[in-house]
């Protein structure tokens, strides 16, 4: 067993939680939240040797913070339900750890919609920070797209978490609109003014940043749906974030 605390935030997650846990068993503690779960989730988590915490998400980077601070270890892994560490990651962690040459490690992040590794367009490595002492680690309180903030000095990992959070495009739009909702938010919550001819320049260049600069067009067909997405977010936002204003 390694001293290290694996943090994962549930929301019926029946259909993967199981392979997210089976991947960290190596861990002395397991710490999940869940938020309200309707489905079998909770059931599926008696199964294992894990605390559980009940708590509705609120902001993201508010319910993140409060999610590590429940940990045990100084170390934590950061995971959400749709995720699974591989062998030669787990071998890694351990190494790290143990080397204790950094106060925090990002982790390259192996992308997948249905069984298509995402290859480009700047969906690999794509690398985030996962691994971290939690006392010199912390997010941004945003509800979308928070920042992290790090006491020190941040190290890289080369192994892959695996990410199968898209079944298939259906989960992928839902996605996109799911967030786009909160960036709309966000820009009314920060005051921040958007025109239609800046909402469509940005729309315009992240398609060709991300299909052509990023190469995503590597990808055929799904690289071209996720620059169009990405396309569509921002139109999305845009017109959430004016119905927004008119509403208030």
């Amino acid at each position: 067993m390694v001293n290290l605390s694996v943090v994962i935030l549930t929301k019926n997650e029946e259909s993967c939680i199981g392979d997210c846990l089976e991947s960290v068993k190596w861990a002395d503690e397991i710490i999940v939240v869940d938020d309200e779960s309707q489905d079998k989730t909770l059931e599926i988590l008696k199964k294992y040797n894990c605390k559980v915490f009940s708590r509705k998400m609120d902001v993201e980077g508010i319910h993140r913070n409060w999610a590590y601070a429940q940990a045990k270890n100084q170390w934590v892994l950061s995971l959400d339900a749709d995720e699974i560490v591989s062998p030669e990651l787990s071998e890694e962690i351990r190494r790290a750890i143990l080397a204790d040459n950094f106060v925090a490690y990002d982790i390259p992040l192996r992308n997948f919609i249905s069984n298509y590794w995402v290859k480009y367009g700047g969906w690999y490595p794509a690398a985030k920070v996962r691994l971290f002492k939690k006392d010199k680690f912390k997010y941004e309180e945003a509800e979308v797209h928070p920042r992290v903030f790090i006491d020190g000095a941040c190290g890289h990992l080369k192994a892959d978490i695996i990410h199968r959070g898209y079944p298939d495009l259906e989960h992928f739009l839902n996605s996109v609109n799911r967030q786009s909702t909160l960036e709309a938010v966000k820009w009314v919550k920060t005051g921040r003014k958007m025109t239609l001819l800046w909402a469509s320049w940005r729309a315009f260049d992240r398609f060709f940043r991300r299909y052509i600069g990023k190469k995503a067009y590597k990808d055929g067909m799904y690289g071209f749906v996720i620059a169009y997405f990405d396309t569509l977010y921002q139109i999305l936002s845009y017109l959430k974030f004016k119905e927004l204003k008119k509403s208030k």
